[in-house]
């Protein structure tokens, strides 16, 4: 008679792979653009779309320069362009579910004759969704041993919002760019809602009477609640939140030589809920009569532990991209911004990057000036395993001590969050083998190694774990050296 077995099938849903594209994006400004002061881009995702061996994604690049034109005087400028790139993999295919988080990773300003060129290479962190399916073993004709086995599965979901903010500043004229960041600090889930909370950093740089630049800051908290069927409280959750349009309105006081800002922005957000399905499966099996030969699957997933929010100061001499004097009037620090990365060393690991800024001085010869400055930083962290890393910078602000030299310091806002990585290995099938031989003695008397388990044993010995429990009710296991362990079998008297 055949040995009959039986299986399930697992259908879930979670992230596929994972890659990285770069692509450059270029815009041209005319002949009034006379001396780049400061040059921001910004990328904003229409879509990403998986095909095959592909993911294309698409949106629109929106550039912003503050230049001093021939008359000296600070102006701006405003431009967007469409863009289309395509990341190659093998791994793709139509029915993933591709999400791409952009990052402008540099931006460069060349003079081609009349023209001014602003170029902006955006990098692009792909994930790609889909189901995975596989098929375990849950029973049969067999002696399994049963091991629940924990799987991560993802709900994707996603939402926008509105959020506004009222702040005064001093008397100002026209707004001259503006650049926001938004960092998300706590992610928790309640039943049918990912609840993503944070702050977004504005940055605004302005006009101050006829042609005196000026920079202002304000962090602006965040609340989003975005629906998913899968949330429950003590599900792990991550979001990521991205600025779309934002409208900023100025209305001057100069009775009290103030200025109110109203600012309004949207957000998108981008959520995943994990799910932990526990899976009855079948982790090693065998049989009492025949041989067996088992072939094992694995199941991949992962889920991310809460973040963890740091708040750190740092202060240093920062590097400049052109030197400085006494002669310089410093104006302004705009565009301030941060990168960093997750490091092991011998002390343990580290949040290691880059802090930096555009510091608006005035010449003695009337004329301004853009500087790039950078703060590198070095923040330790109590982390043991992969985790990712996210920062913020804010409050950043210059001074010039000593002549050629730029004082820096900044606010880091860092979340760091860990990776969980699962791997879970099961039996996927069994298939019958030759018959064992059968012993005819009625007693059996096995010497196990010490540290044996029951199951160790048990499939040494060709009998099921009850058995060996009920033959031997006084052994513990694991086994101990010197121990004994008797095997009864039933003899039939033929008459």
């Amino acid at each position: 008679m055949a040995m009959r077995t039986q299986t399930e099938t697992y259908r879930g849903y979670g992230k596929t792979a994972e890659l990285t594209s770069q692509t450059s994006v270029e815009c041209r400004f005319g002949g009034e653009v006379e001396t780049v002061l400061a040059a921001h881009a910004s990328a904003a995702l229409s879509g990403a779309e998986a095909g095959n061996g592909e993911v294309r994604y698409f949106g629109k690049v929106f550039f912003s320069v503050v230049y001093e034109d021939a008359e000296k005087r600070v102006c701006r400028a405003e431009k967007g362009m469409e863009f289309t790139a395509r990341a190659q993999d093998e791994r793709c295919y139509p029915a993933l579910t591709a999400r791409a988080a952009l990052t402008v990773e540099n931006l460069s300003v060349r003079r081609e004759g009349a023209s001014v060129y602003v170029s902006a290479l955006l990098g692009a962190d792909i994930s790609l969704y889909g189901e995975t399916t596989c098929e375990y073993l849950s029973g049969g004709d067999l002696i399994c041993r049963r091991e629940p086995i924990g799987v991560f599965c993802a709900h994707l979901c996603g939402g926008a919002l509105e959020t506004e903010d009222e702040f005064e500043t001093e008397l100002i004229g026209d707004i001259l760019l503006h650049a926001e960041t938004a960092n998300v600090t706590q992610i928790s889930c309640t039943a049918g809602v990912l609840i993503a909370e944070g702050e977004v950093s504005l940055n605004l740089l302005a006009l101050r009477g006829e042609n005196v630049p000026v920079s202002f800051e304000r962090l602006i908290p965040f609340r989003a609640e975005i629906p998913c069927d899968a949330a429950a409280i003590g599900c792990s959750g991550e979001a990521r939140v991205s600025v779309g349009r934002v409208s900023l309105r100025a209305e001057p006081d100069e009775d009290r030589g103030k200025c109110r800002i109203a600012a309004q922005l949207s957000l998108s957000v981008e959520g995943c809920v994990y799910e932990e399905v526990t899976l009855d499966a079948v982790t090693d099996a065998f049989s009492s009569a025949n041989a067996l030969t088992l072939s094992f699957g694995t199941l991949r997933s992962e889920s991310v532990g809460e973040p963890v929010c740091l708040t750190e100061r740092i202060a240093g001499k920062a590097a400049l991209s052109a030197p400085v004097d006494f002669s310089d009037t410093l104006q302004a620090v705009t565009l301030q911004r941060a990168e960093a990365n997750l490091v092991q060393t011998e002390s343990g690991k580290r949040v290691e990057g880059i802090a930096t800024a555009t510091l608006l001085v005035l010449g003695a010869d009337g004329a301004h000036r853009g500087v790039e400055m950078s703060l590198p930083f070095s923040v330790p962290v109590q982390f043991s395993g992969e985790c990712r890393v996210s920062v913020m910078a804010c409050g950043m602000s210059a001074r010039q001590k000593q002549e050629g030299e730029i004082d820096a310091e900044a606010t880091l806002k860092i979340a760091v969050r860990e990776v969980k990585r699962r791997e879970c290995r099961f039996v996927s099938s069994a298939e019958e083998g030759d018959a064992l031989p059968v012993s005819d003695s009625a007693v059996s008397v096995y010497i196990p190694c010490a540290g044996d388990g029951l199951w160790e044993l048990s499939k040494r010995l060709g009998k099921s774990p009850e058995e060996v429990e009920a033959n031997n009710p006084d052994l513990q296991f694991p086994v101990k050296e010197g121990q004994r362990i008797i095997i009864y079998r039933k003899k039939t008297v033929r008459g």
